[in-house]
C-alpha cells in the first residue's frame, strides 16, 4: 500500500466507504483482452469453489442500509488473499503459453457479469453447463451459481484442445479447474442444467443494448436551493495564525495518516521510490529507469456545495498530484459513490459531478480508462436516512520517465527560497479554515481554470526536469500555509516568511489558508533562473520566504516544529485508541 485518501463527515456514519486501487504493469504486446472469440472455443472456470456468498453482492452494494442490514450479512464475500495469489500465479503462467483467447475475473454479478461482457464484447453467443460448475456448497441451484461472488475465481476461453495443459497448471497451484461451456454464434447467453434449457436470453439486452436511465435531476440552480448553501458572510481576520495552524493540522481532515498506512508493507518488490505523505506515490518499474506515480483524490465537500465544480476539482487535484512528482499524467479510473439517484437532488449531484469530470479529462488531456458505482448509499440505520456526501473517488497514474527526477516535498535545503506558484489565494469558501476556525461551511468551492491548472502543471514538470527546484508540494486542503508545514516536517526544517510580503499583505488569513487550485510550493537554492522562467511562462508567483529554523516563523509568531509535529501526528492514534471521537 503506497498511497491514499481518507475523508471524515458525519454524512458516512451510517455508510462508510472503502474504495481500492490497484495499478500493474504489463508488456504492450502481451496484454490479454476479454473479448470471446472461435466458436466451439471451450469456457472454462478456474480458481476457487462457488458458494452462497456474495450472492447478490452487487446489488447490495447499491442498496439503502436500514435497521435489517444484519440481514445482508450472506452477500459480503469473504477474500483470501494467499489464494488470490496462487490463482494469479496460475494464471501468469498459463499466459506464458499461446493457449488464452480470452479473460476475465468474476467480479460483481460474478458468472453472470464475466460471461455476458466477455461474449458481448466478442459479439457472440456463450454456452455453460451449470452441472460442470465448482460448487462449494450442498443443492447451489443455478440462479445462485450464476449471482454468487465467490472471490479468487477467472473464466477463460481457451484455444481448442489446450484444456489439458491448462488444467495441468492449475492442478499444480492447487486451483480447482472445469470446462463449463463453449462459444457459440447465437448472441445469446444458454444455461443448461441437468439437461434442460434454463436461461435462453440475447445479450443485447444485458449489455451494450441495457435501456439507458433518463432520471428527472434538479437544475443547477435547483440543486443550490436545495443544497442550501450560503453564500460566503463576512470573515474576519484570523487573531491567531498559528493557533489556527496547529487546529487545521490536527483535525481529522489533516492530521497525519502515518497510522493508517504503517499498518501496510509500502515496500514490498524493493522498488518504492516514494511512500505514502506526500503529494503521490512513485514506484520504480521493476528493471528499468521509468517509475509510475499514483493518486487517489476527491474533496466531497466540493461536490456537495456544488457538484460540477467539485467533479472538475477531484480530477485536476489528482492531476496535480501526479505532476507536483514530476510525472506525466497518463489517466485515471474512479469510484462514484453516491446516494440514492430516484432522488433528483442525488440525480443532480451525479450529472453535475460527471459534467465537471469530463470538462477537466478533456481540457486536461487526461482520459477515463476504467471505473465502477456505487449507488443508493443510504443508511436508515443511524435514525437521519440521510446520504452520503457525492464522492467521486479519483485515481490518477502518471509516468516518469526517470525516477531519479522525482520531487518530493520533504526534500527542500537549508536557506532554499519558497515560491508560490499560481494565483495569490483569496478563495476562503468551503475551506478547512472557515470549517475549523468557524465551524461554518458557506461559499462556494474554489473555481477551477483548467486552463491556469494544466499550464501551471506543465511548467512545474518542466522545473523539476531541469533539476531547478529542490521541493514541490500541491497546494490543496487547508491552503498554502499546510502545504508549507507539511514541507516542513517532511524535511524536518522550518520556514520563515518574507517580511516584505508580511508588510505587503498585512490580512494573512487569505494568503495562508485560501483553497484557490492550481498553485504549489515549490523550493529553490537559486531563485534567479526560476523567476526568469515563471516570468517567460507568464506564471503568477509570489516569493512566499526561505527554508531554516526549527519552527514556522510569521512575523513576531513563531510555532516550533515539535508543537506542529504533536499536533500533527497524534490524533489517529487517539482516535484509534478511543481518547478522540470524531462528531
Amino acid at each position: 500500500t503506497v498511497g491514499g485518501e481518507v475523508n471524515f463527515d458525519p454524512a458516512y456514519n451510517g455508510n462508510i466507504l472503502v474504495n481500492a486501487m490497484t495499478v500493474g504493469v504489463a508488456k504492450q504486446d502481451k496484454i490479454f483482452y476479454s473479448a470471446a472469440a472461435g466458436i466451439g472455443n471451450p469456457v472454462v472456470y478456474v480458481g476457487s469453489k462457488t458458494g452462497r456468498d456474495g450472492i447478490h453482492g452487487a446489488t447490495m452494494a447499491s442498496a439503502d442500509f436500514g435497521e435489517n442490514s444484519d440481514e445482508k450479512r450472506p452477500t459480503v464475500q469473504v477474500g483470501d488473499p494467499f489464494t488470490e495469489k496462487l490463482l494469479i500465479e496460475a494464471c501468469l503462467e498459463l499466459m506464458a503459453s499461446d493457449a488464452i483467447v480470452a479473460i476475465q475475473d468474476m467480479g460483481a454479478a460474478g458468472l453472470t457479469s464475466s460471461s455476458v461482457e466477455m461474449a458481448s464484447k466478442g459479439g457472440v453467443g456463450i454456452k455453460l453447463v451449470m452441472d460442470q460448475v465448482p460448487c462449494r456448497s450442498e443443492g447451489m441451484t443455478p440462479y445462485e451459481m450464476m449471482l454468487s461472488e465467490s472471490q479468487e475465481r477467472m473464466l477463460m476461453v481457451l484455444k481448442p484442445g489446450r484444456e489439458a495443459e491448462a488444467e495441468a497448471i492449475f492442478t499444480k497451484w492447487e486451483r480447482d479447474f472445469a470446462v463449463i461451456g463453449e462459444v457459440t454464434d447465437t448472441g445469446r447467453m444458454e444455461l443448461v442444467w441437468r439437461g434442460e434449457t434454463v436461461a435462453d436470453i440475447p445479450l443485447g439486452p444485458l449489455a451494450d443494448e441495457a435501456p439507458l436511465y433518463d432520471r428527472p435531476h434538479l437544475s443547477r440552480e435547483e440543486y443550490k436551493a436545495w443544497a442550501q448553501v450560503k453564500p460566503l458572510g463576512e470573515v474576519s481576520e484570523s487573531t491567531d495564525i498559528a493557533a489556527d495552524l496547529l487546529k487545521l493540522m490536527a483535525s481529522p481532515a489533516l492530521a497525519s495518516r502515518r497510522w493508517i498506512y504503517e499498518q501496510y508493507d509500502q515496500q514490498v518488490g524493493g522498488d518504492t521510490v516514494q511512500r505514502p505523505g506526500g503529494d503521490a506515490a512513485v514506484v520504480r518499474v521493476h528493471g528499468t529507469d521509468k517509475a509510475l506515480a499514483m493518486t487517489t483524490d476527491c474533496t466531497p465537500r466540493y461536490c456537495y456545495a456544488d457538484p460540477y465544480e467539485g467533479g472538475k476539482q477531484s480530477v485536476a487535484e489528482a492531476y496535480r498530484n501526479l505532476c507536483a512528482v514530476g510525472a506525466t499524467p497518463l489517466a485515471i479510473t474512479n469510484c462514484l459513490n453516491f446516494g440514492n439517484p430516484q432522488r433528483p437532488e442525488i440525480m443532480a449531484q451525479i450529472v453535475g459531478c460527471l459534467e465537471g469530470m469530463s470538462d477537466a479529462c478533456r481540457a486536461l488531456d487526461f482520459p477515463i480508462v476504467s471505473g465502477n458505482v456505487s449507488l443508493y448509499n443510504e443508511s436508515k440505520a443511524t435514525g437521519g436516512g440521510s446520504a452520503i456526501l457525492p464522492t467521486p473517488a479519483i485515481g490518477g497514474v502518471g509516468l516518469l520517465p526517470d525516477w531519479r527526477k522525482s520531487a518530493a516535498i520533504g526534500s527542500a535545503k537549508d536557506m532554499d527560497d519558497v515560491w508560490l506558484v499560481g494565483a495569490a489565494p483569496s478563495h476562503l469558501g468551503q475551506s478547512l479554515w472557515l470549517a475549523e476556525r468557524h465551524g461554518r461551511m458557506d461559499g462556494a468551492p474554489p473555481v477551477v481554470d483548467l486552463r491556469a491548472e494544466r499550464h501551471h502543471a506543465e511548467f512545474i514538470r518542466e522545473m523539476i526536469s531541469s533539476g531547478l527546484v529542490t521541493a514541490v508540494h500541491d497546494i490543496s486542503d487547508g491552503g498554502m500555509l499546510v502545504a508549507l508545514a507539511e514541507m516542513a516536517l517532511a524535511s524536518g526544517l522550518g520556514a520563515s516568511f518574507d517580511r516584505l510580503l508580511l508588510r505587503e499583505r498585512p490580512n494573512l488569513t487569505a494568503l495562508c489558508f485560501g483553497e484557490d487550485q492550481g498553485r504549489y510550493l515549490l523550493t529553490t537554492s537559486n531563485s534567479d533562473p526560476l523567476v526568469r522562467a515563471m516570468g517567460a511562462a507568464a506564471i503568477p508567483h509570489l516569493r512566499i520566504g526561505s527554508i531554516g529554523g526549527q519552527a514556522i516563523e510569521i512575523g513576531k509568531t513563531t510555532l516550533p516544529l515539535t508543537d506542529l509535529r504533536a499536533a500533527h501526528e497524534g490524533f489517529f492514534p487517539r482516535l484509534m485508541g478511543g481518547e478522540h471521537p470524531v462528531a
